[in-house]
């Protein structure tokens, strides 16, 4: 590609089609509401439908959203949810594997009732999907991945084995099907969210101690918005990033250099 051929349509996701794993809750609304303002229709598979919030931002920006209630651990589930995006839209060209789980206990009392549901939802789904997705990108020679890590891919963390071993291997997964699918046009990389102010996260930021704690951490001096996230997942749905492979981007306010 000569240079001067790049432009702002390469961050452009018009015709394209993607699935987003909870993508009507949390962070996971706003990988897919970034997926669609780029310009991508939404396949959302979810254990519950949100209040119509999700289709309605989605529809707002032109784009189409179709909505699946499924347990994505359920013995295939996978292939439904692949071959429902395509009975719905035509194609798949966008996997983003965003629904995760977390349980917290000490590791005295963490066993395997707690660790099971979280390899499941956050690791084994991930990579049934994907396995799924790409019979259908290779045929295409085109297709993205995006798998959502975290900063406990890169940390032990307390209270939660499961999870840091889970997101440690998002990591390897990432890798492992970038070496193999870069010769077939498919990229495959990792977004790592720092911390972020969620409902998930409000406890925290309510304790003043706990906050100024989180805090203390991130150079930036504040709590991600999930705005912060819609860039990162654009850029690596695009053809902007078809030279990016295998990479974890950590959005973090740089938490992990301190």
């Amino acid at each position: 590609m000569d240079i001067t051929e790049f432009s702002r349509d390469f961050f452009s996701l018009d015709g394209r089609n993607a699935i987003v794993t909870g993508g009507n809750t949390g962070l996971g609304q706003a990988f897919s509401l970034a997926l669609a303002k780029a310009g991508a229709n939404v396949f959302v598979p979810a254990l519950v439908e949100d209040d119509g919030e999700t289709r309605r931002l989605i529809e707002a920006e032109g784009r189409r959203m179709a909505f699946l209630e499924a347990d994505i651990t359920a013995p295939g589930a996978a292939e439904q949810i692949v071959q429902g995006c395509v009975d719905a839209f035509g194609s798949l060209d966008i996997l983003v594997n965003s629904a995760g789980i977390c349980k917290l206990a000490t590791v005295e009392e963490f066993g395997r009732a707690e660790w099971d549901p979280m390899v499941a939802v956050n690791l084994t789904a991930a990579f049934e999907l994907s396995h799924q997705a790409v019979a259908r990108m290779i045929p295409q020679r085109s297709g993205k991945i995006i798998n959502i890590a975290s900063m406990f891919s890169f940390l032990g963390g307390q209270w939660s084995p499961a999870y840091a071993a889970t997101k440690h291997g998002i990591v390897g997964f990432t890798k492992a099907y970038c070496d193999e699918l870069a010769q077939h046009n498919i990229q495959v990389n990792a977004i790592a969210p720092g911390y972020f102010a969620t409902k998930i996260t409000e406890a925290t930021r309510a304790d003043p101690e706990a906050d100024q704690r989180v805090l203390d951490h991130i150079p930036a001096g504040r709590w991600g918005d999930v705005a912060d996230l819609m860039g990162a997942t654009v850029f690596l749905a695009s053809r902007a990033s078809d030279y990016v492979n295998g990479h974890v981007l950590a959005v973090d306010g740089g938490y992990l250099v301190r």
